[in-house]
């Protein structure tokens, strides 16, 4: 019998560690087949796509709302798919407003479910545990005290660790990252990262390019690098970069986000899976973040968040060690002088490095063995 698995990664983030869960069951199962939703690291792990992964890639509630009913159209197609060709197990990576509805309507067909990365009960609408008891059969936490919080509330789960903590080793050589990206080997260099979706850049390219021309006018020899991962990601951002900071010293990139953010002495981020990244990069940062403003109001308003930060590397610090510049906060006369502020204090750098390694070596796991072995005890029939 060749296992069939079900698999749905929304965005970015969702396409790598989906990867790392593909190519780690194939080594178990290497007759499984592997179909559903991808982007092109799981393309290249051999998994099949039924649609596009970028139609199901946007954020915040006002952003959801104008395109719901094509979101709407595209989860009916994949349960219509999935009910008439029943994998043994369905995944779904992140992205829990879309995968666990999708995720609910197929563990009552009889297929079993298991959702990658847990929803931010624990920060924000703790009420969705009761969804996603409904939804899952397993739920593989990446984070080390989501898989308490959740047992407690009645939600089989386990603690895998992180993929991108195993795949980052603990120490990076900047030198070699300038190399392999062309840039000088000298000089102070800064990494900006607007955002992986087209709402993010077109909010936060304005601010960051501001806050890069204030610091080259104070230090005319400091470098930018600026990865984006999409070509109309890059268009955006150029766009706004011809008009706002023509003259500085700013190279663009197609991706190698990486590579980026290792070659840089300090990072200037948006909110989201990229401050883990640069925390597991070791490099300090400040982050950066802005939404729609009626998206704000009413998570304000209804008092929707529960903890104190918006980074990962922050909550995962348990402290403010990287800025956060949020809403109203996200402009260059506020982050600028804290970029170089950070720039100039070397002690400040070191101790930011050193307790991010801490983190790293906490989230290794050997995440992507770990959540294989979990879904093929699923299949053996092994309560989680």
């Amino acid at each position: 019998m060749n296992p069939v698995i079900g698999i749905v990664a929304n965005e970015p983030s969702g396409d790598q560690l989906g990867a790392s869960i593909v190519r780690a069951l194939q080594a178990r199962l290497p007759d499984a087949r592997f179909v559903g939703v991808a982007g092109p690291k799981m393309l290249a792990e051999g998994c099949e796509t039924l649609m596009p992964m970028e139609r199901l890639s946007v954020m915040g509630l006002f952003e959801v709302l104008k395109v719901l009913p094509e979101l709407l159209r595209l989860r009916r197609r994949l349960l219509r798919y999935f009910t008439a060709n029943p994998p043994d197990v369905f995944i779904g990576i992140d992205a829990p407003d879309f995968n666990l509805g999708l995720e609910t309507r197929l563990r009552r067909a009889g297929i079993r479910t298991v959702h990658m990365v847990s929803p931010t009960v624990w920060a924000w609408r703790p009420g969705r545990v009761k969804s996603i008891r409904r939804a899952v059969d397993l739920m593989l936490s990446i984070f080390p005290f989501e898989e308490a919080f959740l047992r407690e509330h009645a939600v089989p789960a386990r603690y895998v660790g992180h993929p991108l903590a195993d795949e980052i080793p603990l120490q990076v050589d900047a030198a070699k990252a300038r190399f392999g990206l062309g840039l000088p080997a000298d000089g102070k260099l800064v990494a900006l990262l607007p955002g992986s979706r087209m709402s993010e850049v077109s909010r936060l390219a304005v601010p960051m390019l501001e806050t890069a021309l204030r610091c080259h006018l104070e230090r005319p020899g400091l470098g930018f690098v600026v990865p984006l991962v999409s070509d109309a990601l890059y268009r955006e951002f150029d766009a706004r970069r011809r008009e706002i900071a023509p003259g500085i010293d700013m190279r663009l990139l197609h991706g190698r986000s990486r590579e980026a953010i290792a070659a840089a002495d300090c990072v200037l981020t948006a909110s989201g899976t990229a401050t883990l990244e640069t925390l597991l990069l070791k490099r300090p940062m400040l982050v950066a973040y802005r939404v729609h403003a009626l998206t704000y109001r009413l998570v304000i308003a209804l008092k929707l968040v529960k903890v104190p930060y918006a980074a990962m590397a922050n909550l995962l610090a348990g402290r403010e060690l990287a800025p956060e510049f949020l809403q109203a906060r996200c402009t260059a006369e506020l982050m600028a002088p804290a970029l170089l502020a950070l720039l100039d204090d070397a002690p400040r750098r070191a101790a930011i490095s050193v307790e991010y390694e801490r983190i790293h070596r906490r989230l290794r796991q050997d995440a992507a063995r770990q959540a294989a072995d979990a879904v093929l005890d699923l299949l053996a029939g092994i309560a989680p």
